[in-house]
């Protein structure tokens, strides 16, 4: 897409589109304590198939421009928990540098494989996270704590691959960790506000770097990190998430949980079947 041949309607279009992806993901990040690159991604893929994207790049400009908004969006999260309190920062500090190791490798992966492969990842995991949202329950306990060095490790190193994979921040899954593992819902968000930031950062580096010079990524990009769509994402995620935490108080969380899960594993369906159908 080259924007100096576009209609400026069109480009209005592609901005409205941005801006709204924003606002679903502040809503959605505010009613639900997870992280708004799990609507942010698929929005971006689909706006970017409708402004053709190669294929080749697309999914790769999705992951990383989310991963980049994270950064933004994290910092703010945190430090309004900080004041609360209730961050587990003990167990923020040990993730540390196993979550930054999963974030390495999940950067590496991403820059090997193809953006089919990429999409595939992200449709799959995000099915079993909308299963989890629809039929999960609050009192499921693996241990009434965190296990260990080695065991917490080798979570936030998963949790840090995954999420890189997928353009995510820490609330997807690290709320469902920290809430099998006994923490209270409230201590799982805030924590995960940080972990958010501990994956951003160094995945959104990585996304930079490896899409440094790639052919057909849109204007306006710095390796796979497009700044436009950024730009327009940002302030209306920040805008809305206020919105979405009031609204948690006020509705049923059962109901807009499944809500929300079913949007989301038929946006995930959707993905999986135009790449295996095409």
């Amino acid at each position: 897409m080259d924007f100096a041949g576009v209609d400026f309607s069109v480009l209005l279009v592609f901005f409205a589109a941005l801006a709204c992806a924003g606002l679903l993901a502040g809503l959605v990040a505010g009613l639900f304590g997870v992280g708004g690159g799990i609507v942010i991604v698929p929005v971006l893929f689909y706006v970017f198939t409708a402004f053709e994207i190669p294929e080749d790049v697309k999914m790769h400009v999705a992951v990383g421009t989310s991963l980049a908004t994270i950064i933004v969006t994290s910092i703010r999260s945190l430090r309004s928990h900080l004041k609360s309190g209730v961050v587990d920062v003990p167990l923020l500090k040990s993730w540390i540098l196993p979550v930054v190791a999963g974030v390495v490798a999940g950067t590496a992966v991403a820059d090997m494989i193809d953006g089919t492969a990429l999409t595939l990842i992200f449709g799959s995991i995000a099915l079993v996270v909308a299963a989890n949202m629809a039929f999960g329950k609050s009192t499921w306990r693996l241990a009434d704590d965190m296990p260990g060095r080695p065991g917490r490790d080798a979570i936030g190193a998963v949790m840090g691959f995954l999420s890189t994979l997928m353009g995510i921040g820490g609330g997807t899954f690290g709320n469902t960790v920290m809430t099998l593992y006994g923490r209270t819902i409230h201590q799982a968000v805030a924590t995960s506000a940080g972990l958010g930031l501990i994956i951003a950062v160094p995945a959104t580096l990585g996304f930079i770097f490896s899409g440094w010079g790639e052919a057909g990524i849109p204007p306006g990009s710095i390796g796979y990190v497009n700044l436009i769509a950024f730009a327009c994402i940002v302030p209306a995620t920040i805008l809305m998430a206020p919105v979405g935490a009031r609204l948690a108080h006020s509705l049923p969380q059962k109901t807009l949980k499944r809500g929300f899960a079913a949007f989301l594993a038929l946006v995930a369906i959707r993905m999986l079947y135009g790449v295996l159908a095409g």
